[in-house]
């Protein structure tokens, strides 16, 4: 299935859901995903309970969207050396995929395996739950420079839309890390008075079809930060689970934009 992105033409692609085995992870695989309680983690109190926390793939992919829950975290911390993987792809673009063989494939140092091994665990945790992880490093994504006063890209705040029931899953294990926006904290950029009429001076047809403009362009999914708004960084190497905007969800969709690569790292990111 589709799941509607940002972007002009921006989609990410899904599996529909099928039986696989979930991949048995051993003593020594556990012990590499080292778990970390909330209270290691910066002080969130302003996300009005928006996030819960789990300790394994089990609770994260069973634990429910209710209330003002919309992003359930595995809050991990991992060892082994990413930034080998990283720098080990040579990159074919802003944004190259490492397909599953070209992982295994790669000649690593022991650090190095590690790292492997959990993104290996993750990749295939997620398959036998019915998605399509996409492993990638990125350099930067393409900005929408097409209306500067609304740019449609990744970097804005916005949430994700699907025709049927799904959710979106990412980790960030090396580089700027996503971040995520309490609802209450964002508004929705077409319900400001001076975007709605620019938009509509941009639309200039009946008034009948300026919704279907809005979404048909991606510009509904989009969010602006409220003053003194506090956005979530989603950290290094935690698994997030992030409620989308689909006919049967119970619960508001995750606001989420991708990170200005401020640091100057590649980043190493799974998400589907």
């Amino acid at each position: 299935m589709r799941i509607r992105q940002p972007g002009r033409n921006t989609f990410f692609i899904f599996s529909t859901f099928r039986h696989l085995d979930v991949p048995v992870l051993t003593k020594k695989a556990v012990l590499r995903c080292q778990m970390f309680t909330p209270t290691n983690m910066t002080d969130l109190s302003h996300t009005n309970n928006q996030i819960r926390y789990v300790t394994n793939f089990r609770e994260l992919v069973a634990a429910p969207f209710d209330g003002t829950v919309n992003a359930i975290c595995w809050s991990r911390g991992l060892t082994g050396d990413f930034s080998e993987i990283v720098e080990k792809i040579m990159p074919r673009g802003n944004i190259t995929e490492i397909g599953y063989d070209e992982l295994c494939g790669l000649q690593l140092s022991e650090q190095g395996q590690l790292a492997r091994e959990i993104l290996l665990q993750d990749w295939q945790l997620l398959k036998a739950h019915g998605a399509s992880p996409v492993l990638n490093v990125i350099l930067h994504y393409d900005r929408d420079e097409g209306l500067t006063f609304f740019p449609t890209d990744v970097y804005s705040f916005h949430v994700d839309r699907s025709p049927i029931p799904t959710d979106t899953f990412l980790c960030t294990y090396h580089g700027d890390p996503s971040e995520i926006l309490p609802n209450s904290q964002g508004e929705q950029k077409v319900l400001i008075p001076a975007v709605r009429d620019a938009l509509k001076k941009l639309y200039d047809g009946p008034e009948a079809g300026f919704e279907t403009f809005l979404s048909d362009n991606f510009f509904d999914l989009h969010y602006q930060p409220l003053p003194g708004a506090r956005p979530v960084n989603l950290g290094v190497g935690n698994l997030w689970r992030l409620a989308v905007d689909h006919p049967e969800s119970r619960v508001l969709p995750c606001l989420h934009r991708a990170p200005e690569e401020k640091s100057g790292r590649k980043r190493l990111l799974m998400i589907c």
